[in-house]
């Protein structure tokens, strides 16, 4: 292979599924090949990369910007860079019609990965076909799923190459056995946890009003881990709820794994998804997974529903049925646990990672 410099592209990031498999692909790769850089406007992650070379800002000065924002600095600093480098290839994991468009500009290979299916683009006919001609001038395309895969290649013409999320199962094993608090009082309720992003797309307003559904139904403690924007409001509806009692929050936790083992069953109320991690995280764990049925990875991670529970999107009624039937049908649950972890090895780490490498070396050529 020749030494062409990797440039990572992800302008802004976060502390979300889509970050992780950032570092998880940045650091594999970094072993690998000789030359592998970030280029970000988030200095504040800078720690989270091994052996990867940082390209942005020396100071956090811009953590609190808009993705857009940091999406404009972001572009700044490739464009700069190109006048210093000749030879390098691009991986952007994020605003991946900019990136494109630059390194068109100067003649630069670039291979994107589409972490979602982008439905906002599919809608509008201008910018369906400004997302059709752009996505094709990349060198090669990455998804994350099947169904992703099955939407570009329906709404624009474009056939990419699937590569699962990888999962490190033996690591997350070993950080789910680091020891905190016990997390729940009662030896006898039902333990419910919800990981992830306190953000409008996670909905938990319909994971909160299921609870409420339940509240005179079943004896249980609910968790919910994370940090956003939302959190004042999750916590208004809450009161409102009247679930201060059962219900408590937790900021966001670097290793999530011994409260998801702690806890019967984990919850994503989604009402949308690429390919949610915290899905295999958990079957990994063997912990039992409720899921709103949304575009695009339950469904493919639940096996159709075989490997752990469906609801319809925003539907509490549905969802609060579900909890109470796992509930009462243990044996069934346990069956679909099993299920689950037999299914895991889709997403093996380094399975998923080689298949990075062999298109970054045809690519490379």
């Amino acid at each position: 292979m020749k030494s062409s410099e990797i440039i990572i592209f992800f302008p802004s990031i976060e502390k979300g599924g889509a970050d992780k498999n950032l570092f998880t692909i940045s650091n594999y790769l970094a072993t690998k090949l000789p030359n592998v850089s970030v280029l970000t406007s988030s200095n504040k992650y800078k720690s989270r990369f091994k052996k990867v070379k940082y390209i942005g800002p020396n100071s956090d000065i811009f953590e609190n910007l808009g993705r857009g924002l940091k999406t404009i600095i972001a572009t700044y600093y490739l464009i700069k860079f190109v006048f210093t480098q000749k030879k390098f290839v691009v991986i952007s994991f994020q605003s991946n019609i900019f990136a494109i468009l630059i390194c068109k500009l100067f003649s630069i290979k670039i291979i994107t990965r589409s972490n979602s299916f982008p439905n906002d683009w599919t809608n509008n006919f201008i910018k369906k076909l400004i997302f059709k001609i752009i996505y094709k001038l990349a060198d090669k395309t990455i998804v994350n799923s099947k169904s992703i895969k099955s939407k570009f290649v329906k709404f624009y013409g474009i056939n990419p190459v699937h590569i699962y999320n990888p999962i490190d199962k033996l690591k997350i094993i070993s950080l789910s056995k680091n020891k905190i608090k016990k997390i729940y009082k009662s030896k006898n309720s039902l333990k419910l946890i919800m990981v992830g992003r306190l953000s409008k797309e996670k909905d938990h307003k319909t994971f909160l009003k299921s609870l409420k559904i339940l509240s005179e139904k079943l004896f249980f403690e609910a968790i919910i881990l994370g940090s956003g924007d939302q959190e004042k409001k999750i916590k208004n509806i809450i009161l409102d709820y009247d679930l201060q009692n059962k219900v408590k929050i937790l900021t966001f936790k670097n290793n999530p794994y011994p409260y998801i083992k702690q806890s019967d069953i984990l919850i994503l109320s989604s009402l949308h998804e690429g390919l949610p991690n915290v899905l295999i995280e958990a079957a990994v764990l063997k912990t039992f997974v409720i899921s709103s049925n949304c575009e695009t990875g339950p469904k493919e991670i639940l096996l159709n529903g075989k490997a752990g529970g469906l609801f319809k999107v925003s539907n509490s009624k549905n969802l609060a049925d579900l909890i109470l039937f796992f509930k009462k049908n243990e044996k069934i649950r346990n069956s679909m646990v099993l299920k689950a972890y037999k299914n895991i090895n889709r997403f093996d780490f380094i399975k998923n990672l080689n298949k990075y490498l062999q298109i970054i070396n045809e690519i490379n050529k």
